[in-house]
C-alpha cells in the first residue's frame, strides 16, 4: 500500500454539492453540513493506518472548529466490495465507538469523491464561508504514526483562520495517506 499525497490548495475552487446517507440513517447534504464561518470535508475510512494514526486528535479539532463556527463532515468513498472493512456497518459501529462529532457519510457511487478530486484518506478541503477553498494540506506531522503530542495543530490553526478572515495560509503542507480505493 504506497502513501499518496494529494495536490497543493486550489485556491477559491467552489465546494462541490453532495447527498449522501450518514451513518445517523439520514441524507447530509453540503448546505446542512456547513457552518456560519466554514466548512471542513475530510476524506476518510475506518482501514487506513493513516487515519487511525490521527483520528482522535481529528476529532478533538473538530469539536474545537464547532466554536469557530465550522463545519465538519467526513466521507469514506472507497470501493467497499474489496474492503469490507469500510463496509456502511463497519462506519456506523467506528462513528458510534468513537463518539464522531461530525456526520460519517458513505460515497457508494465514488462520484462524490471524484467531484472533490480526493486523492487519499486522509484528504482535507478546508472551506471558507462562501465554500471556497482555502485549505488542502495535513492536521499535522503524523504520518503512519502518530506526531510528538506538542506537533503543531496545522489544519486546526488553518481553519480557524479561515473563520476568521475566510482565507488560508499561503503555505501548506499536503496531507498524506493510502489511495482512495477506487472501482474498476
Amino acid at each position: 500500500m504506497a502513501a499518496l499525497n494529494p495536490p497543493v490548495c486550489d485556491f477559491g475552487q467552489p465546494a462541490p454539492d453532495f447527498a449522501l446517507p450518514g451513518t445517523d440513517g439520514r441524507i447530509h447534504t453540503l448546505a446542512n453540513c456547513r457552518g456560519p464561518n466554514g466548512l471542513l470535508i475530510m476524506f476518510i475510512c475506518n482501514h487506513c493506518p493513516y487515519v487511525k494514526a490521527i483520528i482522535d486528535r481529528l476529532l478533538r479539532d473538530c469539536r474545537e472548529l464547532a466554536g469557530h463556527g465550522i463545519g465538519c463532515v467526513a466521507i469514506m468513498s472507497n470501493n467497499v466490495a474489496n474492503y469490507p472493512d469500510d463496509s456502511p456497518e463497519r462506519m456506523r459501529q467506528w462513528a458510534s465507538e468513537l463518539d464522531f462529532p461530525f456526520p460519517y457519510l458513505y460515497d457508494e457511487s465514488q462520484q462524490v469523491g471524484r467531484a472533490y478530486g480526493a486523492a487519499c484518506t486522509p484528504d482535507f478541503f478546508g472551506y471558507n464561508r462562501e465554500l471556497k477553498l482555502q485549505y488542502r494540506g495535513r492536521l499535522d506531522a503524523s504520518g503512519r504514526a502518530p506526531a510528538a503530542p506538542d506537533a503543531r495543530r496545522e489544519l486546526f490553526e488553518a481553519m480557524v483562520g479561515i473563520a476568521a478572515s475566510g482565507c488560508g495560509p499561503a503555505e501548506q503542507v499536503a496531507s498524506i495517506g493510502c489511495s482512495i480505493k477506487w472501482k474498476d
